[in-house]
């Protein structure tokens, strides 16, 4: 399985419109059912109020002949000229709901009432229990709705099988072919007759998009890949001349009594040469630790066990400069004699950018550095990080209103502490705290 597999369980979108398909079957099934079933008690309760109104005129026809009402023609009616003459049964309900015409009596019997005359009231009863055609049956009438719902049901779901298959095997398609590439070839893989393979329909949309959008993200590699190869060969090229010019220098010096002369004085030629060595040296260092981060973020570097404090003792040394003239202490714990499991050149890259924001913005009181925890911690006593850019202090680009730089140097930090697995944070109150905790 693909690395880039969430560990969520997978739900297959073929199988979620089949569900979706037969539990749509199944509710419309049991609406038309209930329709059914209340169509049958209307026909049913209608026919025999049609043969009730029959009746009815019939006597009344009579009456008017006769001024008499004469007896119903059916042997399951009669008339009933009061409403306490009706049935014990069904007498109380009658009398204490007049708009009501259907009646369940004792014994199964069932009876229909029907006003004939108004003023004075006429009605006709008429017990219908032998007349009933669906109440009988019910029981068989639900038994055949669900068979049939679920035969439906079933004759819908093979149905909505063959239609999600022929639906989204485009994209299907086009999930295996992304899915059989490593995440780390997508943009290389996919040539310009990949979208070509879809129609023109939904899924032909996404593939072209997703087409363009990796066909840009591979020029902009590409791009990255030949600046990256550039700005090696280009940034080697003169800091080796520095140091051979340096180291050639310092051989034609060897021996000579100016050498000694210009090594005794403080801040003469020789001290200045070998100054301007070592910061080629680190250079030459932090331009391949740069690469490395710019080539791939996730190459893995060998780790070797460093001590810290020489590390942390170099990092001072080499941005001591930014300190002149400023009434600032520098407060170097001695919980950092330590060791710790990370490639020597990256850590000084990490220290250099760190300790140079933390000397550079204090003016005056003190840069603490301590080790706790595993966990390096810097403090300074500085204006601090504003609040509008203390969210995004960490993304490229970002600085403070009195920076006289580019906003790289966290943003730098950021990458190389992902790249290695550490943890950063940055809090500011009173001054700037920056920790960073190391992987064990």
């Amino acid at each position: 399985m693909s690395a880039r597999h969430n560990k969520a369980k997978f739900h297959s979108l073929s199988r979620r419109i089949v569900l979706q398909f037969c539990v749509f079957t199944l509710v419309i099934s049991a609406v038309y059912g209930l329709i059914a079933f209340v169509l049958m008690y209307t026909l049913e309760d209608s026919f025999i109020e049609q043969q009730l109104q029959q009746e009815a005129a019939y006597l009344s026809r009579q009456y008017q002949q006769t001024s008499r009402w004469p007896a119903p023609r059916s042997n399951s009616m009669q008339l009933h000229f009061s409403r306490d003459t009706l049935p014990a049964e069904i007498r109380n309900k009658a009398l204490a709901e007049p708009e009501r015409i259907e009646f369940f009596g004792q014994q199964g019997l069932h009876y229909h009432l029907y006003r004939v005359s108004a003023q004075p009231e006429v009605l006709l009863l008429a017990e219908v229990s032998q007349q009933l055609l669906v109440r009988p049956i019910r029981g068989g009438v639900l038994q055949f709705l669900v068979i049939s719902a679920l035969i439906v049901s079933c004759i819908a779901c093979l149905i909505a099988w063959f239609v999600s298959r022929k639906t989204t095997r485009p994209l299907k398609q086009l999930a295996a072919l992304v899915d059989s590439v490593p995440s780390q070839q997508l943009p290389q893989r996919f040539s310009n007759q990949f979208a070509s393979q879809f129609a023109n329909d939904e899924v032909g949309i996404l593939a072209r998009t997703l087409q363009q959008s990796l066909t840009g993200i591979a020029s902009a590699l590409q791009r990255e890949k030949s600046f990256t190869a550039d700005v090696s060969h280009e940034l080697r090229t003169p800091l080796a001349v520095i140091k051979n010019a340096v180291e050639l220098w310092q051989s034609q010096q060897t021996g000579s009594k100016a050498a000694a002369q210009l090594q005794a004085a403080p801040g003469g030629e020789q001290q200045l040469m070998t100054r301007i060595y070592d910061a080629a040296v680190q250079m030459e260092k932090t331009v391949q630790t740069l690469l490395i981060l710019a080539r791939e973020e996730h190459t893995a570097v060998k780790h070797n066990s460093t001590a810290l404090m020489p590390q942390l003792e170099r990092a001072i040394l080499d941005n001591s400069l930014l300190l002149q003239s400023k009434p600032v202490t520098v407060q170097l714990c001695d919980s950092c004699q330590v060791n710790i499991n990370a490639n020597a050149d990256m850590l000084k890259v990490l220290l250099d950018n760190l300790l140079s924001n933390a000397f550079k913005y204090t003016e005056a009181g003190e840069v603490s550095i301590a080790f706790n925890a595993n966990c390096l911690l810097i403090r300074d006593t500085g204006p601090g990080i504003a609040a509008d850019i203390y969210p995004h202090i960490t993304e490229a680009g970002v600085k403070g209103r009195h920076s006289t730089g580019f906003g790289f140097g966290l943003a730098i930090v950021k990458r190389l502490c992902e790249h290695q697995g550490w943890q950063m944070s940055v809090s500011s109150d009173q001054g700037t705290t920056v920790s960073v905790c190391f992987a064990t």
